[in-house]
């Protein structure tokens, strides 16, 4: 943790998520927010950087050096801690009681070795890569706290790949996307066990009507929606909450095979830079 004073006027705060610490808009965003005022709590990586002397207070990450230019260790580190200041605020205010706070932060730490039984799927996402490597564009569609999800899987796919990606929202796939399916669209879809499951069960379906190809994140065991997926990656059962530390992981890794297989530069995509210097 650092700390630092603040004397500003505590309407409201504001948290702000990076992994380098010194973007140029991030750092105008900080410069605004504490001109009126705001609290700013900085949640960051590199420790020592720009934006985390000039944030009232916050959390580093220590995920370690991220060489690459697209994120992935440092963005599932970030939502752990985002995760983590969600439910702390959630047990104070009395909307998590103490069983359940006990239970998520016992899930929480089992996190790393359900991390590890995905990256023991490499050689099966790997395959997978090999199916959809010559894709033109790709769709990828969560639901609650799997959009999320889904907006980082089209963001690596394009940031490294250039294959044009795009996050949505499954509940409004028919406001658009579906047009774009076709037999040459796969669709990535986080499909894990939990409240929204038989409706993202019903967008499949909407999706296979139309030919689309279904690439599916599923919990380890169900057998629904891979009666419906062209190919499906597994993934333990967890807490909902935490589902998108796991559910990222398949994503990212499938990247990276992509990229690879159609030789572009992982580490260095063209036209991209760590940090935005400039507005």
């Amino acid at each position: 943790m650092y700390q630092s004073s603040f004397d500003g006027y505590q309407n409201d705060t504001c948290i702000l998520g990076y992994q380098v610490g010194g973007t140029t808009y991030v750092s105008n965003a900080v410069y605004e927010r504490n001109q009126k005022g705001a609290f700013v709590f900085g949640v960051c990586n590199v420790v020592g950087s720009t934006i985390s002397r000039e944030t009232h207070s916050g959390a580093y990450t220590h995920a370690g050096p991220e060489i690459g230019v697209a994120s992935t260790k440092a963005f599932t580190a970030q939502v752990t801690v985002l995760t983590l200041m969600a439910a702390s605020l959630a047990k104070k205010k009395g909307k998590l009681n103490e069983s359940k706070y006990r239970n998520l932060l016992s899930a929480m730490e089992a996190i790393p070795n359900k991390v590890q039984l995905v990256l023991d799927k490499t050689e099966k996402i790997k395959k997978i890569a090999e199916k959809y490597k010559d894709a033109s564009n790709a769709l990828y569609l969560g639901r609650g706290s799997s959009f999320p999800v889904a907006l980082e899987g089209a963001l690596k796919l394009k940031e490294i790949s250039y294959i044009h990606a795009e996050g949505y929202p499954a509940a409004e796939m028919k406001h658009g996307p579906i047009a774009l399916i076709d037999e040459e669209m796969p669709v990535f879809v986080i499909a894990t066990k939990g409240p929204s499951y038989e409706k993202v069960v019903s967008n499949i379906q909407e999706v296979k009507a139309r030919k689309g190809k279904i690439v599916a994140i599923v919990t380890e065991g169900d057998e629904q929606v891979k009666e419906f997926a062209d190919d499906y990656i597994e993934i333990p059962e967890t807490n909902e909450y935490l589902v998108p530390l796991i559910a990222t992981v398949p994503f990212q890794i499938l990247s990276y095979y992509i990229a690879v297989m159609r030789e572009c530069n992982v580490d260095q995509p063209r036209n991209l830079a760590k940090s935005v210097t400039v507005e």
